[in-house]
């Protein structure tokens, strides 16, 4: 972890609302620009969503709905109300709109997100159906009325990963009006940004972040491991998504180093 990244420590307010007594790095409180959690929801229970939203609400920025989970869900504006209580931002899943522009169906896509209360979409490429040409109009006419994330990768595993060719892409879309670009990992971790091992293609984030800034790119980043060598290399405000629910309160302990894998986010000025 270069020491030029880590933050001016500040105190955490604990559980309870107790001013805290550890300097810890930096955490910003919603509606941040870095340091978001985005969040990857295939379908849970409303009173399950809405027990995650009361204990760590605070750290979730965005909860997807995977795939086309959104279109088939009963509870959906449940969903949407405790999203909009909690002040997190929900979001389509890519591969659902994907398929609608497939049939020809963006229009109607873009009326009933607006009509169920979504406040973003995701807008990718993953099952290579959608043209370059019409990925960024989509971006264009869905940023009027949405918040646009933009996934840049296959989820074809046997897909190259080229980091000159992901940058292209990324600009373009940024350029198209999208807020942020994602980098794809899947709900797997093996695809896209990693290794079919889970192993971080290196190359691919030092490219990305030497050319795109920082805070406009999310890396969806399902395992542990990898959040963990994302924050110990881009630091704690780095953009994690593809979090899985119950690991919201964990990745909180990795950005503030309160766990054993960044624990010299906290102790490196100590020892000095």
């Amino acid at each position: 972890m270069n020491e030029a990244l880590l933050p001016e420590p500040q105190s955490a307010v604990l559980a309870g609302g107790e001013e805290g007594f550890l300097s810890l790095p930096v955490r910003t409180r919603k509606p941040r620009l870095s340091g978001i959690t985005h969040v990857l929801d295939k379908g849970m229970p409303p009173t399950l969503l809405g027990a995650h939203l009361d204990l760590a609400g605070e750290s979730i920025d965005f909860l997807k709905l995977g795939w086309g989970t959104g279109y088939l869900d009963p509870a959906l504006a449940e969903r949407v109300t405790l999203c909009r209580e909690a002040s997190v931002t929900l979001c389509t899943g890519g591969t659902f709109l994907e398929i609608a522009e497939a049939q020809g169906r963006r229009a109607e896509f873009a009326r009933w997100a607006a009509a169920c209360g979504f406040g973003a979409v995701e807008v990718s490429n993953g099952l290579g159906l959608i043209e370059p040409t019409a990925k960024r109009e989509l971006i264009s006419m869905l940023a009027a009325d949405f918040v646009v994330l933009a996934e840049t990768g296959s989820k074809n595993p046997a897909a190259s990963a080229d980091p000159a060719a992901w940058v292209g892409e990324i600009g373009a879309d940024l350029d198209a009006g999208a807020t942020l670009a994602v980098a794809e990992g899947r709900e797997s971790g093996t695809v896209g940004l990693y290794e079919p091992d889970g192993r971080v293609r290196e190359e691919m984030v030092d490219r990305l972040t030497t050319q795109i800034p920082l805070e406009r790119l999310v890396f969806e980043a399902p395992r542990r491991a990898q959040q963990v060598w994302l924050i110990r290399h881009l630091g704690p405000a780095v953009n994690l998504g593809n979090v899985d629910p119950t690991e919201v309160l964990p990745l909180e302990t990795l950005r503030l180093g309160l766990r054993a894998d960044t624990a010299e986010l906290t102790t490196t000025r100590a020892l000095r």
